[in-house]
């Protein structure tokens, strides 16, 4: 069931659960997401984070429960790049065009949609490669076309699947930075992700998620060993450095790294 959001959030999940088959992927899930929110989901792989995003777009439906947005709310979604036919032919910029407005009655873009598309590819320094097939892009180049077609549709909120899954830590970097600077803009954003380390630790706002909520808050009060372990099952370590939590954990050995600074 889908009906208005409270006064202050742009969606609101109260009592959500999901199923697929029978089987619950989401169990009685409360969450609210403000204008200008910027928080992450983590969980292991089949927690319900994806489907999270999916009821927050209204494209799975909850068996019980209502989530609530905000009317007229303009939303729009990121997949996971490893989903993307990356050898479909067409350039960055039509790629991009893909996102217009449906609702024109002329299959040609209009000089505004060029102009939209011209400035959503500056804003994100893609703007040389609007040329260029989207199979001879980089990882993260790639993330940034697929951000930017969400963009072009100027939403309140930003949904992302593992936006930064599969890239290098330079690329995970330079794509956080991007995602902060479009939330410094007051775009609020929602996304999940695997990396404790190199993307959670930096967030604002971090959900430990298994099927329930099983921690909502700032880093230094999620990330924590209790938390944690009930979130994914095994025992974790936590440690602290320059201030930051650092989790060392069996479920992705090797994956310690300082962490300079948080975003803003």
């Amino acid at each position: 069931m889908s009906v208005a959001a409270g006064q202050d959030d742009l969606v609101r999940l109260d009592q959500v659960t999901c199923a697929y088959g029978g089987q619950p992927a989401l169990v009685n899930v409360d969450l609210g997401v403000a204008p200008g929110q910027f928080s992450g989901v983590v969980g292991p792989s089949g927690s319900g984070k994806t489907t999270l995003l999916h009821a927050i777009t209204g494209s799975v439906r909850p068996v019980a429960g209502v989530v609530r947005r905000a009317p007229g709310l303009r939303l729009a979604y990121v997949p996971q790049v490893e989903t993307v036919n990356w050898s479909f032919p067409v350039t960055v910029a039509e790629c991009v065009l893909m996102a217009r407005n449906t609702g024109r009655l002329l299959p040609w873009p209009s000089r505004a949609e060029r102009a939209a598309v011209t400035e959503v590819l500056d804003r994100l320094d893609i703007g040389a490669l609007r040329t260029r097939h989207i199979r001879e892009l980089s990882g993260g180049q790639q993330q940034r076309v697929f951000i930017a077609r969400a963009l072009l549709r100027r939403p309140q909120l930003l949904l992302l699947d593992e936006p930064t899954s599969g890239v290098d830590v330079r690329t995970r970097h330079e794509v956080l930075h991007l995602l902060s600077d479009l939330n410094a803009d007051g775009l609020a954003i929602v996304l999940t992700t695997h990396d404790l380390n190199g993307i959670a630790a930096h967030l604002p706002h971090l959900v430990c998620l298994n099927r329930e909520i099983v921690g909502s808050g700032p880093p230094r009060e999620v990330l924590r060993a209790e938390v944690l372990e009930r979130t994914y099952g095994v025992e974790v370590e936590v440690l602290e450095h320059a201030g930051m939590p650092i989790v060392v954990d069996d479920f992705n050995p090797g994956n310690v790294v300082p962490l300079r600074r948080a975003v803003p």
